[in-house]
């Protein structure tokens, strides 16, 4: 069942979504869409069915915890895992994070395994898995 979820990556770097398109697929779940910000991101996941993003923080236009708060406050999106990443490890930014509801929050760079943990344990967590 997990490995059909559908995943949207939202990130300003072309190179970071797709190494994170990768990383996926080397986990197992193939089924993956990108946005280049929060607006992008919004914009999809409005018109599309989406089971789980991951969202960078930093990015123009709408920035990851703006992109968070509107999905959480969505009736139709806040049942949605979204997994906050980084390139910065500020304490401050994990418990906001947290306390805006994200499912969890890596740190750039991560490896195939840390990705595929966090994500295991979200999906485990939510009962999809």
């Amino acid at each position: 069942m997990s490995k059909d979820l559908r995943f949207l990556i939202v990130d300003d770097f072309s190179t970071m979504r797709r190494i994170v398109r990768n990383l996926l697929k080397e986990s197992g779940y193939s089924d993956a869409d990108e946005a280049e910000d929060g607006v992008a991101a919004l914009q999809k996941l409005r018109n599309s069915s989406f089971d789980f993003v991951v969202s960078d923080i930093n990015m123009p236009n709408m920035n990851g915890f703006q992109l968070l708060a509107e999905i959480k406050k969505d009736e139709k999106l806040k049942h949605i895992p979204v997994l906050m990443v980084t390139a910065e490890a500020r304490k401050e930014d994990i418990v906001l994070a947290a306390q805006q509801g994200a499912s969890g929050y890596i740190v750039k760079p991560f490896t195939k395994a840390t990705l595929e943990d966090k994500v295991n344990h979200i999906l485990t967590k939510m009962g999809l898995k």
